[in-house]
C-alpha cells in the first residue's frame, strides 16, 4: 500500500510538472524533449491543451499519495497517461519513432506504473 501511494506521487509530481512547463513555458519544452519537434511546427495551443491534461492527471495521481481512499482519482489521472502511453507503444511498432528507447522509459513505462499505482492495494477497499 505505502509503495502504491510513493509511486502514485512521484509518477503524479512528475506528469504535473511536465504539464506545468508545457503551460508556462510551452516553446522550450516544444524544443527540449527527444522528438516532440519531429511531430510539425510548434503550436502553443495545443501544447497548452496537452499540458493542462499533463497537469490534472499529475494531480489526480498525487490525490491518491496524500489519501489512499482518492484511487478512483488517480485512476483517471492514470487513464489519460495510459492512452498516451498507447499512442506511443502504436508509434513504436508502427516503425514512426525515432526515439522508442526514450519514449518507453519516459512515456510507456511510467503510464503502466501509474495505472498499478492507482488501483487499491488489498485492504484499501473499494469505494
Amino acid at each position: 500500500m505505502v509503495m502504491k501511494r510513493w509511486l502514485s506521487g512521484g509518477l503524479g509530481a512528475m506528469a504535473a510538472g511536465n504539464g506545468v512547463m508545457m503551460l508556462v513555458d510551452g516553446q522550450h519544452w516544444y524544443a527540449t524533449i527527444p522528438g516532440v519537434s519531429e511531430t510539425g511546427p510548434f503550436n502553443p495551443h495545443f501544447v497548452a491543451d496537452i499540458g493542462a491534461a499533463f497537469l490534472i492527471a499529475g494531480l489526480a495521481l498525487a490525490a491518491r499519495a496524500w489519501r489512499p481512499q482518492y484511487w478512483p482519482a488517480a485512476f483517471a489521472g492514470a487513464g489519460f497517461l495510459c492512452a498516451h502511453g498507447l499512442i506511443h507503444v502504436l508509434d513504436i511498432l508502427g516503425g514512426h519513432s525515432h526515439h522508442a528507447g526514450f519514449e518507453t522509459l519516459s512515456v510507456v513505462l511510467p503510464s503502466v506504473l501509474a495505472l498499478w499505482a492507482s488501483l487499491p492495494a488489498k485492504g484499501e477497499g473499494y469505494v
